[in-house]
């Protein structure tokens, strides 16, 4: 047996497309939650959706996650599969030799600083057609005849800015340059690199206490539930990170308010105090458990099917 195989990808890529359509109606309630304005608490946020945009409204930018998230999980799980492989196969000799916890914990962080690369055009690309129905506040706006008036306090609502996700990337890449499709990938990085660690070694561990025996593979009630807690976990305790990046990539939209990591954090913790870093923490944890949960079972079903043949 070779510690590369190409199923993991498969599977992952299954998995992901499943998630993604379970978890995008709350993903979009997250990033308004995060960047967006004018919203008390999740569940305001979601009636004013539904009042304002419908139900389609929490699908917004959907078709571009689909086709590239999809991608992105399946790069995700057959990278960390392969490098668990490798590192057993290194140390151990043996590619099928049960990884110990260091080895689970250097596999997962390295997935998450390669998951980056791809992850954060497909993060920006997400985020800028979920926010560009929000209102924006408008320092002077210039009246035909009138010069300019300042409506300092007036929300204005833009049209859209974006006509769909490829119109996106090429608005970005001739505005910002290809070093705006990767805006946000350092608050990426603080998420992802723990947050893979806090998503794989859960998942781990709890199909090990539901299934103290080993004798067979997890049920699939064991999958479903390893995969949702594993998914809620990462998600919480990701969050603060997971605001700076929504807003550094929503940020470029309209005006451009912050500088950098650092700065977004400071300038957030001034305006709006340290409970800004928590906010959409709630919805993080509800949405992580089904997209979780469908994304290990669908992984670990496809990966099964795979390998009875």
């Amino acid at each position: 047996m070779t510690f590369f195989q190409l199923d993991d990808f498969l599977a992952g890529w299954i998995g992901g497309a499943s998630s993604v359509i379970v978890g995008h109606p709350l993903d979009t309630v997250k990033t308004r939650l995060q960047a967006g304005k004018g919203y008390k608490n999740s569940l305001h946020c979601i009636i004013t959706i539904y009042k304002k945009e419908t139900v389609a409204g929490f699908f917004k930018g959907l078709s571009f996650p689909l086709a590239s998230i999809t991608l992105y999980n399946s790069m995700v799980f057959g990278f960390f599969s392969n490098s668990q492989r490798f590192i057993s196969r290194l140390l151990h000799g043996d590619g099928r030799h049960p990884s110990g916890m260091l080895d689970l914990t250097v596999a997962s962080m390295m997935t998450g600083l390669v998951s980056v690369g791809l992850g954060a055009p497909v993060d920006l690309v997400k985020i800028r057609l979920q926010m560009q129905t929000q209102p924006v506040l408008a320092e002077n706006v210039t009246l035909a005849g009138n010069g300019s008036v300042p409506f300092r306090s007036v929300g204005l609502r833009t049209q859209p800015v974006y006509r769909g996700p490829l119109h996106c990337i090429s608005s970005i890449l001739q505005t910002e340059g290809i070093q705006g499709l990767y805006r946000g990938a350092g608050a990426m990085v603080l998420r992802d690199v723990p947050g893979y660690a806090l998503y794989f070694i859960p998942y781990t561990l709890f199909c090990d206490w539901l299934n103290p025996k080993g004798d067979s593979s997890p049920h699939l009630c064991s999958i479903w539930l390893a995969g949702g807690l594993a998914g809620s976990i990462s998600w919480v305790t990701a969050t603060p990170a997971d605001v700076v990046k929504s807003r550094l990539q929503a940020d470029a939209m309209y005006d451009r308010k912050y500088k950098g990591v650092v700065h977004c954090i400071i300038q957030s913790y001034k305006t709006e105090g340290l409970h800004v870093f928590f906010r959409g923490a709630t919805v993080n944890a509800v949405r992580g458990f089904p997209m979780s949960a469908t994304m290990f079972l669908g992984y670990e079903l496809s990966l099964k099917y795979f390998r009875s043949r």
